[in-house]
């Protein structure tokens, strides 16, 4: 049935009416979007959200896990400006795009070491909210303080700190599609020591009847040390271990017994801090990002030949020193230097036969200067610029400016201009089997614009926030199979693209055990400068939408509780009809498609049957999910279908 207003709005009239809460105590409010007391990615440093010039929204962990919500893509699907595509079952290919920026826009961190591979590529397939504290959503350019990659914005993972006695906690649901999940952990802290741990493993059969069943290992853990009143340390590890079977070709369609991927991933972060006056501080952040992924076709059953194999290993490690200056009349200074060691070789074999392996090596350098004060006292502003040394592309600047207006008590409107870049990828660098890469390629590189207004009403029980955004992307790189002679690279920087918008949220919390949040998203993305590509199936079509961003997006969630036993939540996805490619075999060509609109709701419910007591009393809790109420039929990206009605049940338990 086509997804009509009519239609949309029955949906969301019966989940209201599913969601309706019967006379019960309240509970803990449950609207992710609610900003915790400081945020750091849009300043590198502690600061109230309120005092940010730029556009950040604040998840938190607690939240999250209190909604079954086990990846961080499933998170993000609230954020606005922020569309998230995965290619069919649980463990596919996901990808991020934020404001219109492509997929790989956006810097990924945890605890401020980057995720990303070389030029920005990073699958959220398999990265989970294991014992995340919360996850900042920084939407606009962040290259000033984060360098290549942050064009379109930064996601950043913080890992919970630990402090006072000990609290254990562990959990586990079962449900549709053969999925078991468990997950035990444990924090605390004393004697200027702090910690936290956490286990968790997924597994399921996916939604195809054959081939495709994905199972993920996560652990994290986070020791923080107080040496003094003056000087600390942090130790941050992340491992990550998904395997993703999928029957499906490069078309879609599921025809292969045996073939998967897999990826190995091991973060390490060690942040050292030192304040050597009340005005001067000094931080030393080193960290080192590890992955083994590989992709294996092993020859289908009763063919003894023609399986294939693709290993590739990625490292990079980095180095941050910085100084945070605090000065008279609100005055914030900030100066730091970055290091960054990226490694990448691969190796490839078919029926038998290995391919020349690859290995590559380049590193960069960054200096950056930020600094922001009162110009008068109602008005802030910030400026901070950046030189990035890269061993391939040589020199290259990027700026922000921001300037935030407390207009009333209530009333914030904020302002900024800057630019972003990324990086070329190591196989447009570097490549040399069947395309050669091009080692003169230059950054892709932005230009953003944006302002907004925030409004509290009724005693903050009601939040407003509108934000517009205009930015241009330039100098896209590009493949092109057609050079003049062989030894000529395949890749340039060529094409161009706009993107302007408004991201709008609202936020209601008429008491204590009730709250509901609305955000709407426009989107206008336009292909500027197509470059090598010419018919109507190509990925840049001149004056067409930039492929998989829809033009509207909704977003409407509603929890009810507080400190009672029982807790409900539910949130609807609206995604508008957007273009994509459904791919063909040869000789039939590639169609672009638009994909057409579609809503999900989900719900979720927790019964706390018992509290935990004095003398470690275990607490219980019995847990429900619904993911996609109405069996919704869509796909995400043309040709693979998203799964459809599924109920989850589970228990948790948790000692204080």
């Amino acid at each position: 049935m086509p997804l009509t207003l009519s239609v949309l709005l029955r949906r969301i009239a019966t989940a209201a009416l599913l969601l309706a809460p019967p006379a019960v105590a309240a509970q803990e409010t449950l609207d992710t979007a609610s900003l915790p007391e400081i945020v750091v990615t849009a300043t590198r440093y502690p600061v109230a959200p309120d005092s940010v010039a730029a556009t950040v929204t604040v998840l938190r962990g607690e939240d999250l896990r209190a909604e079954g919500i086990r990846f961080v893509s499933e998170a993000l699907r609230q954020v606005p400006g922020a569309q998230v595509v995965r290619g069919g079952s649980y463990g596919a290919a996901t990808s991020l795009f934020v404001r219109g920026g492509e997929s790989d826009y956006v810097k990924v961190l945890v605890d401020g070491i980057p995720l990303n591979q070389p030029g920005g590529t990073f699958d959220f397939s398999s990265l989970t909210t294991e014992n995340v504290e919360r996850i900042e959503i920084l939407r606009g350019p962040g290259s000033v303080l984060y360098g290549s990659d942050a064009i379109a914005g930064v996601v950043q993972i913080v890992t919970r700190d630990g402090a006072g006695g000990v609290q254990l906690n562990a959990g586990g649901e079962g449900g549709t599609f053969g999925t078991a999940e468990w997950q035990v952990g444990a924090l605390g802290g004393g004697g200027g020591v702090g910690w936290s741990a956490s286990v968790s493993r997924l597994t399921t059969d996916g939604i195809y009847d054959f081939n495709n069943d994905y199972r993920n290992t996560a652990a994290s853990g986070r020791v923080q040390i107080g040496a003094g009143a003056h000087t600390g340390a942090a130790l941050t590890a992340r491992y990550t271990d998904g395997k993703f079977h999928f029957p499906t070709d490069f078309t879609g369609v599921p025809v292969d017994q045996n073939q998967y991927n897999a990826e190995e991933t091991t973060t390490l972060g060690l942040d050292l801090t030192h304040r050597l006056s009340e005005a001067l501080e000094a931080q030393l952040l080193l960290g080192r990002n590890a992955s083994d992924a590989e992709f294996v076709n092993p020859p289908d059953p009763p063919a003894s030949s023609g399986g294939s194999i693709t290993e590739t290993r990625t490292e990079r490690r980095t180095a941050e020193a910085r100084a945070q200056l605090r000065g008279p009349a609100g005055v914030r200074g900030l100066a730091g230097v970055s290091y960054d060691d990226q490694h990448q070789e691969s190796r490839s074999e078919f029926d038998g036969f290995a391919d020349a392996p690859f290995g590559a090596d380049r590193d960069n350098w960054g200096f950056y200067l930020q600094a922001s004060g009162l110009a008068l006292p109602k008005l802030q502003l910030t400026a901070g610029g950046r030189l990035d040394e890269n061993e391939r592309f040589g020199s290259f600047w990027t700026y922000r400016a921001s300037a935030l207006a407390f207009a009333a008590a209530a009333t914030r409107v904020r302002a900024s201009v800057g630019t972003g870049f990324k990086e070329p990828s190591f196989f447009e660098n570097f490549s040399t089997s069947f395309t050669r890469g091009n080692p003169e390629l230059q950054p892709e590189r932005s230009f953003s614009v944006e302002g907004g207004v925030e409004q509290d009403l009724a005693g903050g029980r009601v939040a407003l926030a509108v934000t517009g955004f205009v930015q241009r992307f330039r100098d896209l790189i590009q493949y092109t199979p057609v050079t003049s002679v062989p030894e000529d690279p395949n890749f340039f920087n060529i094409a161009g693209a706009d993107a302007s918008g408004v991201e709008a949220s609202l936020r209601v919390r008429p008491s204590p055990s009730l709250e509901g949040s609305v955000s709407y998203t426009w989107l206008h993305s336009e292909v500027t400068d197509a470059g090598f590509d010419s018919d109507e199936s190509a990925t840049f079509v001149e004056g067409e939408r930039l492929l998989r961003r829809p033009t509207n997006a909704v977003t409407l969630r509603a929890g009810y509780g507080g400190e009672g036993r029982l807790r409900l939540g539910a949130a609807l996805n609206w995604i508008g009809d957007r273009d994509d490619l459904r791919f063909a075999q040869f000789p039939e060509p590639s169609l672009r498609v638009e994909l057409p609109a579609y809503a999900t709701v989900d719900l979720h419910g927790r019964l706390t049957v018992l509290r935990p007591g004095r003398g470690a009393a275990p607490g219980l809790d019995l847990t429900a999910r619904v993911e996609n109420l109405f069996d919704e039929e869509y796909q995400q990206a043309a040709s693979y279908p998203s799964p459809r009605r599924a109920i989850f049940l589970g228990v948790a338990t948790h000692v204080r």
